[in-house]
């Protein structure tokens, strides 16, 4: 088959030459089988919804949120935490541990790859943008939801958060039931497009969303100069597929090492990752809020917002390759390419240092989860983030 566009040029190409062993491209059988899960969406989830839509105005969410935190559940709530509470085989905690704490030693720098490249990234898959533009949400609040996906991936990515009843469990069960919601609001709409879009939040959208968050950014942090061991790499992974796992990704889509998860980032790249007009749309929303952080500062809020656009821009055009930035309209600053090139350098040695020094990975650890608890209480501060989603339902 032909290199998808994703994997012609950029940092994709690049992550060929270095970072993937062996042949990763995927054949028409396994296309057609991808293909397939675009018809598939969560039943144990949208049987939560459609119940909670036959419950009186916010019991519904009051009864999940209750048997969230260990109460009783009936019905298909009881089917759902059945399912979810029977933890896999394969769950190795030890490996939850150590891949958290590999995500954590990056501290706040592990926010870029998720903005500037995963969600951007992200709106490169057309068929996916069409449940974003549909709510409306992501386009006229970008900002907001930007931050919200920033203190979701922190709160799933904490060392312990994964247990039984832990802080990143209950964030992924509730994104999950916020995608059940966004499914069925769509499934309502006459104009919804069934051959040209897939059934909405589909298998595929949802382990492609997977991808970005984890094999994506594990990459991208690499290019920012951030070095991991392989075992660390398959570990974040393996916390990943944990997390995919509770979000109700179907197993066959669960990658189990890192060859797996190039394996279907290709196919993926080949089927779902097309851009169109709406991506273009998401892309301009998503350059608009980074360039909010200067509003109200006059002069040198001017200033501050030049810049966060070309450094995110940057690092965006720098991964997804010059065809995919132009047609995102995504600004080119070579100045700001130049200088992330230099700071990925820097960053590179100091890794290279950090790890022949006896204590120095266990202090980025610690100096990394200070960072990331810092950032979240400004977070709340600012923008008061609801965790329990409750918004997001109601306008789905």
């Amino acid at each position: 088959m032909d290199e998808p566009e994703l994997f012609r040029q950029g940092g994709f190409r690049l992550a060929q030459r270095l970072f993937v062993d062996g042949d990763i491209r995927g054949d028409e059988r396994q296309v057609a089988r991808i293909r397939e899960f675009a018809q598939v969406q969560d039943r144990l989830a949208d049987d939560v919804v459609a119940w909670m839509a036959q419950q009186p105005k916010g019991r519904g969410r009051e009864l999940f949120e209750e048997a969230l935190n260990g109460g009783e559940a009936t019905g298909p709530l009881k089917d759902f935490f059945d399912q979810v509470d029977a933890k896999p085989c394969w769950v190795d905690d030890e490996r939850l541990e150590r891949g958290a704490k590999a995500i954590t030693r990056a501290g706040l720098l592990g926010l870029f790859p998720l903005g500037d490249m995963s969600l951007m990234g992200g709106y490169l898959a057309s068929r996916a943008t069409k449940s974003l533009v549909g709510t409306g949400e992501i386009e006229h609040k970008a900002t907001r939801r930007l931050v919200e996906t920033a203190a979701w991936w922190i709160d799933v990515t904490t060392p312990g958060a994964l247990k039984h009843g832990g802080k990143g469990y209950a964030a992924a069960l509730r994104i999950r039931l916020v995608h059940a919601h966004v499914r069925a609001a769509m499934n309502r709409r006459d104009d919804w497009d069934y051959a040209a879009w897939d059934r909405p939040v589909n298998q595929v959208q949802t382990a492609g969303t997977l991808l970005l968050f984890s094999l994506v950014y594990v990459f991208g942090t690499q290019l920012l100069g951030l070095r991991y061991s392989a075992r660390e790499r398959g570990d974040i992974l393996h916390l990943w597929r944990y997390i995919g796992w509770l979000m109700g990704v179907d197993d066959e889509l669960l990658p189990t090492s890192e060859a797996d998860a190039w394996r279907l980032l290709w196919l993926l790249a080949a089927t779902e990752f097309i851009p169109d007009d709406d991506s273009k749309r998401l892309a301009k929303a998503l350059i608009q809020a980074n360039a909010a952080v200067g509003e109200g500062r006059g002069a040198v809020g001017k200033v501050l917002s030049h810049v966060s656009v070309a450094v995110h821009s940057s690092i965006s055009r720098l991964v997804l390759g010059k065809t995919n930035a132009d047609f995102l309209g995504l600004p080119n600053d070579p100045v700001a390419q130049a200088a992330i090139v230099a700071v990925a350098g820097v960053n590179f040695a100091a890794e290279t240092v950090r790890r022949f020094i006896p204590g120095a990975t266990a202090l980025q650890e610690r100096i990394g989860e200070a960072g990331r608890r810092g950032y979240v209480k400004r977070l709340e501060k600012i923008f008061a983030p609801d965790t329990t989603y409750a918004q997001h339902m109601r306008a789905a």
